[in-house]
C-alpha cells in the first residue's frame, strides 16, 4: 500500500511554480527590454549574403519530394535498429523470449521495408 500524502507533492508544485515563473518572467523580460522594430526598408536587409557574391536566382529552390521521404525512411530505420542494442547487451539474460521478440522486431521492420520497396519510395526518377 502507497500511503503518499498531499504534503509529499509539495516539491513538485514548487518545482513547477518556478518552471512557470521562469518561463513567464523570461517573456516578459524579452518582450520589454528588447529594441522595438523601426519601420525600415529591410529589403536591403532580406537579401541574402554570399560571402560577397552577388546574389544569382532565388535561393528557395525547389527540392524533390523524393530527396525529403528517404531522409526521413533513413531517420526511421537508423532509430528503429538503436532497439538493437538493449537486446545485444542482455540477450543472455532475455533468452528465448528476447530472440522471439527480436526476430518478430526484425519481421515487421522488413514488412515495412518491402511495403516501401512495392510503393516504389525508394525510386528515384
Amino acid at each position: 500500500m502507497n500511503n503518499s500524502v498531499p504534503a509529499d507533492y509539495i516539491p513538485i508544485f514548487l518545482q513547477s511554480v518556478v518552471v512557470f515563473g521562469f518561463v513567464v518572467i523570461t517573456m516578459l523580460a524579452t518582450h520589454f527590454l528588447t529594441a522595438k522594430r523601426r519601420k525600415i526598408d529591410t529589403r536591403k536587409k532580406s537579401e541574402s549574403f554570399e560571402c560577397g557574391i552577388e546574389v544569382k536566382g532565388n535561393a528557395r529552390m525547389p527540392f524533390s519530394v523524393k530527396y525529403f521521404l528517404v531522409a526521413i525512411l533513413f531517420v526511421l530505420f537508423d532509430v528503429e535498429i538503436i532497439f538493437f542494442y538493449p537486446y545485444a547487451l542482455n540477450f543472455r539474460e532475455l533468452g528465448w523470449d528476447g530472440l522471439f521478440s527480436m526476430v518478430l522486431f526484425v519481421a515487421f521492420i522488413l514488412v515495412g521495408f518491402v511495403y516501401l520497396i512495392k510503393k516504389g519510395a525508394l525510386k528515384w526518377e
